[in-house]
């Protein structure tokens, strides 16, 4: 047992939950760091340098994306055997979930460093230009080191299936941190980097250069650096686990995968992977239908109106902050409860999970339709335009905000039991049913325009968790995937 897990399956429900998502919503604002720093330093290089970056981020999206949610599985499976009192069979899925991604991994680096050159074309790069070599080289850097990335969302889902957030949170703090101080000088390096400057070291700049004649990697340099930073987490993480410091106590059989153990991750995992890259495929398809509305609408600049569209979007990713947490911190207690033959108990989880997002997203959304135009005027400002267009899209949008985080807790409680195909299915309906068609027919068949496109992403946030929440009711994912019987032998599931 380590110090910093939480009780979940008996006590107070509050303070655990609180306890287990807060840590989660400060890693996810770390993760924002991890990309802002590179935006930041690469925007030093050259517009090219930006654009090779928005190119590639599609497909690493997309790799994490399916990566991810093959993690999910090991959340779910530690959850629910830790629950169960089954710590043999806790630490064998754990070890089983590693050697599986790891497996997984080395597939996509090889996949993925040879089709890159053939798939940045697709999302609109010119073969023979300076932007395509940029985005190539990144693109190409990000999958050598995808068992680095992996690495460090498996230590996070084993973890948070664990009931620790923090230990992974510490190690994303420490990630952040390397990047940050590395991300200039693989950048940069010692030629024409402006941080020797605010720091009053022109000096030793130019001695480093003389020495080195290292003038940076570019592009490349800041995939180096989330790679390098990613994989030190991972190893420590990795080294925890063997150890047996954070609870999880690993050894060398536990990762000799059995056939068994792999078909229950794929079968957990799957669906959650199809989910998240459809989710980003969606998103792509959204910001076509907002371009092609915003060339035909009279009066509305293509341009403007899809980047008051990704204004919108890291936005949303703010506000949404506080319903992941909860989401991922449900998934755990839900899990463990239902380990442990508790459902009335994995209920009550979900029910405080809605309660406390729709508490607080309601007073998102007041705030959001109040101070619409100062909020999204910070993120473009002089652009009088985008901002307009902007404020609409938050005025329609935010109403709903309360809505969307109870589908997210809700969803967080089918995965928690390990049903994630019904998660999936809800999260197909809401973007592909309720969502893209109703979006598109305002589009063609109304005079709404982009309008049309927030009224249909506010619809579909609403419906979707009504249904959802109705299948919730229903209460047939109440099973779980375990044998709940206590202390079982660590054989095969």
């Amino acid at each position: 047992m380590s110090s910093r897990d939480v009780t979940l399956t008996e006590g107070g429900m509050l303070k655990p939950l609180l306890v287990l998502s807060l840590p989660i919503v400060l890693s996810q604002l770390m993760q924002v760091g991890y990309n802002l720093a590179d935006t930041f330093w690469v925007g030093r290089v050259g517009e090219n340098a930006v654009s090779a970056l928005s190119f590639s981020w599609p497909i690493v999206f997309l790799m994490i994306s399916i990566g991810g949610g093959f993690t999910v599985a090991g959340t779910v499976l530690v959850a629910q055997n830790k629950g169960a009192g089954n710590d043999d069979r806790v630490d064998h899925v754990a070890g089983q979930t590693i050697a599986f991604v790891t497996l997984l991994s080395v597939v996509f680096s090889a996949v993925g460093y040879l089709v890159a050159p053939v798939l940045l074309p697709l999302i609109g790069t010119t073969p023979g230009t300076e932007v395509h070599a940029l985005s190539v080289s990144y693109t190409r850097t990000i999958f050598l080191g995808v068992y680095f990335m992996f690495g460090f969302f498996i230590f996070q889902a084993l973890l948070r299936g664990w009931g620790d957030t923090r230990t992974p949170m510490y190690l994303m703090a420490f990630g952040v941190v390397l990047n940050v101080v590395i991300d200039p000088f693989l950048i940069l390096g010692f030629q024409g980097n402006p941080l020797f400057g605010v720091l009053g070291l022109a000096d030793l700049q130019s001695t480093l250069y003389g020495l080195t004649g290292f003038a940076g990697m570019g592009v490349q340099g800041a995939a180096v650096a989330t790679v390098f930073s990613r994989g030190v987490g991972a190893l420590v993480g990795f080294g925890l686990l063997f150890s047996g410091r954070v609870g999880i106590h690993l050894s060398t059989e536990d990762l000799l995968l059995k056939v068994e153990t792999v078909r229950k991750i794929v079968r957990i995992g799957a669906p959650t992977s199809i989910e998240q890259s459809t989710r980003a495929l969606g998103v792509t398809a959204l910001t076509a239908l907002v371009a092609y509305a915003g060339a035909t609408a009279a009066g509305v600049d293509t341009s403007a109106a899809v980047a008051a569209f990704g204004i919108g979007n890291r936005l949303n990713s703010l506000v949404f902050l506080p319903a992941i947490g909860l989401q991922q911190g449900v998934e755990t207690a839900v899990g463990q409860n239902l380990g442990a033959g508790k459902a009335d108990r994995a209920k009550r989880a979900v029910f405080l999970g809605v309660g406390l997002i729709a508490g607080a997203l309601a007073v998102v959304s007041v705030v959001g339709t109040l101070f619409a135009e100062p909020i999204v005027a910070v993120f473009i400002p002089g652009e009088p335009n985008v901002v307009a267009i902007g404020v609409d899209y938050l005025r329609i949008i935010a109403p709903a905000f309360a809505f969307l985080g109870v589908f997210r807790v809700v969803s967080g409680g089918f995965r928690g039991s390990g049903s994630t195909r019904t998660a999936m299915a809800f999260s197909l309906l809401s973007l592909w049913v309720l969502r893209i068609p109703p979006a598109y027919a305002l589009v063609e068949w109304t005079g709404l325009g982009v309008t049309g496109i927030w009224y249909a992403i506010a619809f579909s946030n609403v419906a979707s968790a009504v249904v959802a929440g109705l299948w919730f009711l229903r209460g047939t994912w109440t099973e779980g995937v375990v044998d709940t019987a206590r202390a079982a032998p660590a054989a095969d599931d």
